[in-house]
């Protein structure tokens, strides 16, 4: 069979995408519960809520590590420490690993966006408990139950943004969704040092951040129906909006086929399509990528269960990979500062509060900018290559920071704790180069559509045991040994090095025929391969869209190996899956 001439590059708007405002700029019908929203621009606005949900995260997993340097805090609740302190610390992955195994399920059988709700509705309940609690035991009870609603949350954005952004799009936005995790935590270092600073040793100087946490799960719950949902979803619903004059004109099997798609088609020309035309050849060529997806669900793949992440080879490999770097994001040295910050400043003699928030509100500043910076070189660099610097970074800069401790710790050389912190901020710029941008990216990244939120749910209960299990060990390891516990991580980050040079692949301007040969195996490509190809055929003939002047638009007009990765990269090896 002859490969097709299409490519996704030739159907793809070619401008930047804040110049796209569409024919119908200021329009906003609804139509069946679908916006519609024509324009690249007003479809990215519409994104920034499940993103979000990464800010929301980011301003709760900070809480804790800002909450104890308040004196406030520490005299509210008698200054927990050792073990009880790290009961405090995990009790929010012990509430998302509670709900993580349910969570894609909601998002399977619910939709993305109601998924979302739910997870907001959870959250606000909890932080409206933590923010009046009284005693301990009901603080971690609020704590757990903003982890459960926050299981669904995180589980369902990714998931939408992956799933419902433009092509080209795609790759930026869902590394951009974890590197958001660090405005959350600027915004709670920053407002927690401001409650400290109007509020000093009240109870109020904890009250108040977590009445402000309330926020953004109020915006979700208000706006979440507001925008489109998941056109992939929609599709294997079979979910279908038409007009009774179309049914008319429809035989059976056309029918059929048209109720299975065309809430899909809607909500796609509605997002990537200027003035929502369901005959755009994007639009068109994006429902037979998608509908060829669920086609090889049906016939590689079978059952609902988490059995199906390790059913093949090729899923195996993905998994492997997948939870070795869940495991290296929460074990490489950075759970010592991430929840553990006011011990590791003490540790080298830094014991003024107002120092101690400073330097974090600081940290926090730099760690957001260090991860776009990851956003932004990700396309440039790729993969592989991103986290092979990561790594040598991380390693190089620990082992400095390891030797100006154990320096300050038995000798009180002060030039040595001095140099401590700057050490520290250089290590999470390594670290958030791939550890923060790209573990949500790459994870979606490589997962099919059938085991996408199965196996991203997977990810994350990895994730926040090995968190949980931090929170635990981490308090007790620093006041038994000290310094020398950071020897452990200088030997584990070893570890992580010849992990990414082995199995770390790169993954950058791949389509879903290279990417299933890197992870199926020659004989499922080639599967792939003619039935794209039949789909492809199947295309209406439409002329190239930079030959129209109807168009309106500047669209690709060439296809080749060079311009794809220089405009693309690797936004659309998702979206072809």
């Amino acid at each position: 069979m002859p490969v097709p001439q299409w490519t996704i590059t030739d159907f793809t708007y070619r401008e930047s995408w804040w110049k796209n405002r569409g024919t119908s700029f200021v329009k906003r019908i609804q139509i069946n519960n679908v916006l519609d929203y024509p324009a690249i621009l007003i479809l990215n606005i519409c994104l920034i809520l499940p993103l979000l949900s990464s800010t929301l995260n980011g301003f709760d997993s900070s809480m804790m590590n800002n909450l104890q340097i308040l004196p406030g805090w520490q005299e509210y609740f008698h200054k927990p420490h050792g073990m009880k302190l790290g009961l405090i610390n995990s009790a929010h992955s012990i509430g998302i690993l509670s709900g993580t195994p349910f969570s894609p399920y909601v998002s399977d059988l619910l939709g993305r966006r109601a998924a979302m709700f739910i997870g907001a509705a959870i959250m606000l309940a909890g932080v409206l408990t933590q923010a009046s609690c009284t005693t301990i035991q009901v603080f971690l009870g609020a704590r757990v139950l903003i982890g459960l609603g926050m299981a669904f949350s995180i589980n369902a954005a990714p998931l939408l943004i992956s799933e419902l952004s433009y092509p080209t799009h795609r790759g930026k936005l869902t590394s951009l969704y974890n590197s958001l995790w660090y405005s959350g935590s600027v915004i709670s270092a920053w407002i927690c040092l401001g409650s400290y600073d109007e509020s000093g040793t009240s109870a109020w100087s904890w009250r108040v951040p977590s009445f402000v946490q309330a926020a953004i799960p109020i915006i979700q719950m208000s706006l979440i129906w507001l925008i489109p949902e998941s056109p992939r979803f929609l599709m294997a619903k079979g979910l279908v909006s038409i007009h009774e004059d179309t049914f008319r004109q429809l035989d059976h099997t056309t029918f059929i086929v048209y109720f299975q798609e065309s809430q899909a088609a809607r909500v796609l020309a509605q997002c990537h399509a200027n003035g929502g035309d369901e005959r755009n050849p994007l639009v068109a060529f994006e429902l037979a990528q998608i509908r060829h997806a669920l086609n090889l669900e049906r016939e590689y793949a079978s059952g609902k269960s988490y059995l199906r992440c390790f059913s093949t080879p090729g899923n195996r490999q993905r998994m492997f990979t997948i939870i070795w770097i869940a495991v290296f994001s929460q074990w490489s040295g950075n759970g010592l500062v991430s929840y553990y910050f006011n011990t590791v400043l003490d540790k080298v003699g830094i014991t003024q509060t107002r120092t101690k928030a400073a330097i974090n509100g600081g940290l926090q500043i730099f760690n957001l900018a260090s991860a776009l910076v990851g956003v932004m070189i990700v396309d440039k660099v790729g993969r592989r290559k991103t986290f092979l610097i990561s790594n040598i970074g991380m390693l190089t800069a620990f082992a400095m920071w390891t030797v100006t401790t154990a320096l300050f710790c038995e000798s009180g050389d002060v030039a040595a704790a001095r140099a401590t912190v700057p050490l520290i901020f250089i290590y999470f710029f390594f670290y958030d180069l791939a550890y923060t941008s790209m573990l949500v990216l790459y994870t979606l990244e490589i997962l099919p559509y059938n085991i996408r939120a199965k196996g991203f749910a997977i990810m994350n209960i990895v994730l926040y045991s090995t968190n949980a299990f931090n929170s635990l060990v981490n308090p007790v390891a620093l006041e038994t040994i000290g310094w020398k516990y950071y020897l452990f991580y200088c030997g584990w980050l070893i570890l992580e090095l010849l992990f990414a040079m082995v199995y770390i692949i790169d993954t950058r301007a791949r389509t879903l025929e290279e990417t299933a040969a890197l992870f199926d195996g020659v004989k499922v490509r080639r599967g792939i391969m003619e039935r794209t190809g039949e789909t492809a055929m199947n295309l209406p003939p439409y002329p190239r869209l930079q030959d129209s002047p109807e168009a309106g638009q500047t669209w690709r007009s060439s296809a080749s190996p060079s311009h794809f990765e220089a405009q693309t990269g690797e936004s659309v090896v998702g979206f072809a899956r």
